[in-house]
């Protein structure tokens, strides 16, 4: 397993997709925030654009720009060859993302991404974990609100029970906060391939190792009350459970048998049966692609909330952990999760990569097993929440 040092390429981060809705939002919070003598570059189809986002970013002119084109297999190439870390904003990534994470798998770059999409994560781990564990290329999932907080959150939970006994952790997710065109394109596109997605995940399960001694599950659960934290709990069927699954089955820290449910906390129940009644008629609605282009126009990637409705929007996650006869309370929290807190965990993410001292991991990771406390701590330090609420 190689590792790049700093000097081996031009750039220590290249954000590809760097004038979409997200993308912009992270190269703000770069230039804001990252350290002076990071060298990083913005990437995209459009050199025109490129270049006038660059000219509106404080310290732009130290920015570098690479034109690469996710039709154009060579251009998606010399850009990985360039990073040491590549971070990619353009999805649905199940129709774009995969040219890009081969050519940084197959050029030892370190890769990640905003995907919120199963299908898509266990495509790549089949087809190219086994060439970045060559190259030393580290392939870094959902590193925005899908699924950092839950990740880090679990994690952070964990580490604060007893080792070396079985664990349980719930989770609970509760958000204000809109979304944006990408977002609903994910979505819908995820909606319409539900037989494609089992396809992958039974793929998937045919090439990753067993665990001989350990057991790690992440069942949906039921709907149910949680009187833990005073809410009705809906089951999510998120990418988020998992990638907290992953993370322990590759962290020994998780105890023998482990068990995570992710769980969306609602206060009323007329909120939550509405939520159920409204998700599965999106789901039922992107079966049909009339209806699925209908409401794909709805709003178009690009677009997202305004920055005063991300001013009002905020997210928690709140976590109960169980084991060795403790039970600890936790919570992650902080911002507008889609866009602001997206961009700050995702730049975040990318500069942990670069520069922090990380276990030696290789291949398809998640954000807890790559970097862990590492990451946790650049996020305390960046605003947002982790904390303990409760322990006995």
């Amino acid at each position: 397993m190689s590792r790049l040092n700093r000097t081996d390429r031009p750039y220590d981060i290249v954000l590809f997709g760097a004038t979409g809705f997200v993308g912009r939002l992270t190269a703000e919070y770069l230039a804001a925030h990252a350290p002076g003598d990071l060298r990083w570059a913005i990437a995209g189809r459009s050199e025109r654009k490129l270049r006038e986002l660059r000219e509106r970013l404080p310290g732009g002119a130290d920015v570098g720009v690479l034109e690469a084109d996710v039709e154009d297999p060579g251009t998606l190439r010399r850009l990985a060859e360039h990073a040491r870390v590549v971070a990619s904003t353009v999805g649905p990534y199940i129709r774009y993302g995969e040219p890009l994470v081969a050519a940084c798998a197959d050029t030892g770059a370190d890769y990640l991404d905003l995907t919120g999409e199963p299908e898509f994560v266990d495509l790549m781990y089949v087809r190219h974990d086994a060439r970045a564990r060559e190259t030393g290329a580290r392939l870094v999932h959902a590193c925005g609100f899908d699924s950092v907080p839950h990740d880090l959150g679990a994690y952070f939970t964990v580490r604060r029970l007893p080792e070396g006994v079985p664990l349980t952790v719930d989770g609970y997710v509760t958000v204000d906060a809109a979304f944006s065109g990408g977002t609903l394109a994910s979505a819908l596109n995820q909606f319409a391939r539900g037989r494609q997605m089992l396809a992958a995940a039974r793929e998937r399960g045919r090439h990753e190792p067993r665990l001989p001694a350990r057991r790690v599950s992440a069942p949906a659960g039921a709907p149910r009350f949680a009187r833990e934290v005073g809410a009705w709990a809906l089951p999510l069927p998120t990418i988020d459970p998992q990638i907290v699954r992953r993370s322990a089955k590759a962290l020994d820290r998780y105890g023998p048998d482990f068990r995570y449910r992710h769980y969306a906390a609602v206060r009323q129940l007329p909120v939550a049966l509405g939520g159920v009644a409204a998700v599965g008629a999106v789901a039922a609605a992107a079966q049909l692609p009339p209806a699925r282009r209908w409401l794909s126009g709805r709003l178009r990637p690009g677009e997202g909330p305004s920055a005063e409705k991300r001013a009002k929007s905020w997210f928690s996650v709140r976590f109960v952990g169980e084991g060795g006869g403790r039970r600890v309370f936790t919570e992650v929290s902080g911002g507008d999760p889609g866009y602001d807190e997206t961009a700050k965990i995702f730049a975040e993410a990318a500069q942990s990569l670069a520069f922090d001292d990380l276990p030696p991991t290789a291949g398809q990771v998640t954000t807890a097993a790559a970097m862990g406390e590492a990451l946790t701590e650049r996020l305390r330090a960046a605003g947002i929440t982790f904390r303990v609420a409760a322990s006995f």
